[in-house]
């Protein structure tokens, strides 16, 4: 399966914020952000005033890189959104943070979505008492997501629910931190994306 092999610091910068990719570094001043808040490259440091469609790919990348997607994932996601009933762009948001790996980094059991990509991988966690490994597994409302009861001493697990504690989970997914149980209480909305991005225009960007 392809995916990113580069620095993601470097993403962050390319966007010029915090997409916390790396999970409890992003809130330190060892973040790429605090010490270099330009593009990466040469000319990363050069100013200039992006045209209606650099606005329109920039929030693309940005949604894109949030979720660790490449583009042929990302579009198949916008097809859905656009072939179901209501607002394209919150059908987006919803498919997006119903993903496995989404929910999983969401609810404070793994530190970044690519760690909680990688956990799912490696099997440890139930969805409705039965093991998935598949990170784009798709929830649903009142699904429970659970830490597998004999990985739950692990040090990884131990270490993110004590984070968890710090930072809850939106008010869509419900935490159990006692039991590493997480509920899928509600449909997420537009208000529960963690950094802020235009999805209008990625829906223009699309459309044309």
């Amino acid at each position: 399966m392809a995916r990113y092999r580069d620095a993601v610091c470097k993403l962050c910068r390319r966007e010029g914020m915090k997409l916390f990719l790396k999970g409890d570094r992003c809130y330190t001043t060892k973040c790429a952000i605090e010490k270099r808040n330009y593009a990466p490259g040469e000319h990363g440091q050069r100013r200039s005033k992006p045209s209606e469609y650099g606005l329109q790919l920039r929030e693309k990348q940005k949604m894109k890189r949030i979720y660790g997607l490449l583009e042929t994932q990302f579009r198949n996601y916008f097809r859905r959104a656009s072939s179901q009933k209501g607002v394209t762009a919150d059908n987006l948001i919803r498919l997006l943070e119903l993903r496995l790996d989404s929910v999983v980094q969401r609810v404070g059991f793994a530190a970044s979505r690519a760690q909680a990509r990688l956990l799912v991988r490696h099997r440890h966690f139930l969805v409705n008492g039965r093991r998935v490994d598949i990170p784009s597994y798709s929830l649903k409302v009142g699904d429970v997501l659970e830490i597998h009861p004999q990985h739950r001493d692990l040090l990884v697990f131990q270490a993110a629910l004590e984070s968890a504690k710090k930072r809850p989970a939106p008010g869509w997914l419900e935490l159990d931190v006692a039991t590493g149980k997480a509920t899928v209480r509600s449909l997420p909305g537009r208000e529960d994306l963690p950094v802020p991005v235009q999805e209008q225009l990625i829906v223009a960007l699309y459309s044309k």
